[in-house]
């Protein structure tokens, strides 16, 4: 399950698109000034998802990394989505999306293919 640590509180800020909703202990917004990174972490409808963006490009694979290490336990494998293009959507050039179901283990390749 998604968790969203003591550290990371004084960094949550109203939901850009709910300006009255701070969220709570696994939902909500943040804003990590020394990372530029604006963090929206979601539980629900059977998938933990946390999206991750920055003003002027898409975040690199050791921010995301980063984002993952604080909202994921350790031995959670998380998913980024490349769905068939008839069902692709893109709302910002430069947010990125990682995802968990709460219900199955995500399969994996053989640990020798993962670089």
């Amino acid at each position: 399950m998604i968790r969203i640590p003591r550290e990371m509180e004084i960094y949550r800020r109203a939901h850009p698109l709910a300006p009255n909703d701070r969220g709570n202990h696994q939902n909500g917004a943040f804003v990590i000034p020394s990372r530029s990174l604006m963090i929206i972490v979601s539980s629900g409808e059977g998938w933990d998802h946390v999206s991750v963006s920055l003003k002027e490009r898409c975040p690199t694979w050791d921010e995301m990394e980063w984002v993952r290490r604080k909202f994921f336990e350790d031995d959670d494998t998380v998913i980024e989505i490349h769905p068939p293009l008839n069902d692709y959507v893109n709302r910002c050039e430069t947010c990125l999306h990682m995802w968990r179901p709460w219900n199955y283990e995500i399969p994996l390749p053989p640990k020798d293919h993962i670089a």
